[in-house]
């Protein structure tokens, strides 16, 4: 990892977890033990699987949004989250709403962030949507739908800056 890292962030979403992570790959672990933060863009499920997760974590930061099956957390996680993170702005939704016209509307929610983490679909993507905002959706670790691999997502922040955003194969 390049010294002027300042922060990795292991980056989950839909994973549909009930009770407990026990069905999150090996790697997965891998990759939380390694991050300094830990996003998860919701469906997560519910309260058991996210306690399990916050006990993987430990002590690090872990912030999660509600997804549209996380009906049990209601009340207890937010739609949206939007934070810093090593000088980045990051924004956090579930459901970014139908890909035609994503990126505009992406800006228009989230207009001074430069990261917009998301899920829903299960289709891995990080491509730049409007001018200067990364759109990152990790896929999912535990139910690839159709795609051909199980994925999260690992970036690396320092200095206000992405210096590096990975889509990592899990499976």
């Amino acid at each position: 990892m390049p010294s002027d890292v300042e922060l990795r962030v292991a980056v989950l979403s839909d994973t549909h977890l009930r009770g407990d992570v026990d069905r999150l790959p090996a790697r997965v672990l891998d990759e939380l033990d390694r991050a300094d933060v830990v996003l998860h863009a919701g469906d997560v499920l519910d309260a058991g699987a996210l306690a399990a997760l916050e006990s993987v974590v430990g002590s690090r930061p872990l912030h999660v949004v509600l997804g549209n099956n996380d009906r049990e957390l209601v009340g207890r996680l937010p739609d949206r989250l939007e934070m810093e993170l090593a000088g980045v702005g990051i924004a956090m939704v579930h459901d970014t709403g139908a890909r035609a016209g994503r990126e505009a509307r992406m800006r228009r929610w989230f207009p001074t962030s430069d990261v917009v983490v998301f899920g829903h679909s299960h289709e891995p993507w990080a491509a730049e949507g409007a001018p200067g905002q990364l759109l990152f959706n990790p896929g999912s670790a535990v139910q690839r739908r159709r795609q051909p691999h199980h994925t999260m997502g690992v970036l690396e922040l320092g200095d206000g800056q992405v210096l590096s955003r990975r889509i990592v194969v899990v499976d």
